[in-house]
């Protein structure tokens, strides 16, 4: 079989096929990783959790004894149910090394789980599986914003509680990443808002993440938009609550560095409000007619100036830690002048 497309794969989790006898869960998002192969192996063994029915073993197990997969992937299970291996942790070479015999055994009634993490095509545990008829590799990447809308939905519903559309968009701008992390934050909030009618843009902005990614945000808005004082203020504020200068400095790095790719395909003949709707993640909504508007603001040429500043406070401010906060704050006000100039008269 061929790795499972990402619309299959919540139907193959929650009826996996007997012809299926080993499946790889595998790909960067560790928390989707652990999720989808517990639910596969609770599909797969009935919800029955014992010792004849289901093994578990580890990635150490495998390569201390490679032969042990095969011995317990053959062994019939004493009660007539489907008997399942559930391996976590597993290392590449030594579980390789393990599956091969057993994908050499016709008709294993068993069915092996195997978690590991991001494999290249390339790697050969995922290309033998991939390329055998009774094996499956299931891939597991981040969240895209429609599996975050599917997921914040899906939690709303189990806990009877509506969600407005302007905080369905905000909780999405926060989360990605890891699925059990956004699983967790999305639980969190459901908690903050029991005995509500409905979860409010509020209730998220209260709850959900961390406050300073959000004042973040507003910083590197307020800087690139020309806002002055506004952005003294912010930045006073992350100072307080002790945010390093490197931290900021960083966060407006990266938002010049999009601008210059939006930058891009606006002087390529599309229009600033559809590049700003295509930016993936999505942005919070609120922020969508800002970076439009920023994209009016800056031209390649300033964009491209407005990085060699902060590139050279980043390395002042590294050079000379007793003046870093003055270096950085000169920078900040340096570009959110040049910003307020370009404002359209």
């Amino acid at each position: 079989m061929v790795a499972l497309k990402a619309n299959d794969i919540d139907g193959f989790c929650a009826r996996p096929p007997e012809r299926a006898t080993l499946v790889l869960v595998f790909g960067p998002d560790d928390g989707l990783v652990s999720e989808r192969a517990k639910a596969l192996v609770k599909s797969a063994s009935k919800g029955v959790d014992d010792p004849f029915s289901l093994i578990r073993l580890t990635g150490s197990d495998i390569a201390a004894d490679p032969m042990r997969l095969v011995d317990e992937a053959l062994t019939v299970s004493l009660f007539g149910n489907r008997r399942v291996v559930w391996v976590k942790d597993a290392e590449p070479r030594s579980c390789l090394e393990a599956i091969t015999p057993l994908l050499a055994q016709p008709d294993s009634k068993s069915l092996v789980v195997i978690e590991a993490g991001d494999l290249k095509k390339t790697v050969g545990l995922r290309k033998q599986i991939e390329d055998h008829a009774s094996a499956v590799a299931m891939p597991c990447y981040a969240d895209t914003a429609e599996d975050l809308r599917r997921l914040i939905d899906a939690q709303c519903r189990a806990h009877g509680i509506a969600i407005t559309p302007e905080a369905r968009e905000l909780l999405e701008s926060l989360l990605g990443g890891d699925r059990l992390a956004s699983r967790g934050e999305i639980d969190k909030l459901l908690l903050y808002v029991q005995g509500k009618p409905s979860i409010e843009a509020d209730d998220v902005l209260a709850i959900v993440g961390d406050a300073s990614a959000i004042v973040l945000d507003e910083l590197v808005d307020a800087i690139a938009s020309g806002e002055v004082d506004a952005a003294d203020l912010i930045d006073m504020k992350l100072a307080a609550a002790g945010t390093n200068v490197s931290v900021s400095t960083g966060a407006l790095i990266r938002h010049f560095q999009l601008l210059q790719r939006l930058r891009l395909d606006v002087d390529g003949g599309m229009s600033a409000s559809e590049v700003v709707d295509r930016i993936r993640p999505p942005l919070y909504f609120r922020r969508k007619p800002l970076m439009a508007r920023q994209l009016g603001q800056w031209s390649m040429p300033r964009i491209d100036r407005a990085l060699t500043i902060l590139d050279e406070a980043m390395l002042q401010s590294r050079l000379k830690p007793a003046l870093g906060s003055a270096i950085v704050a000169d920078a900040f006000l340096n570009i959110a002048r040049a910003a307020r100039a370009s404002r359209p008269r």
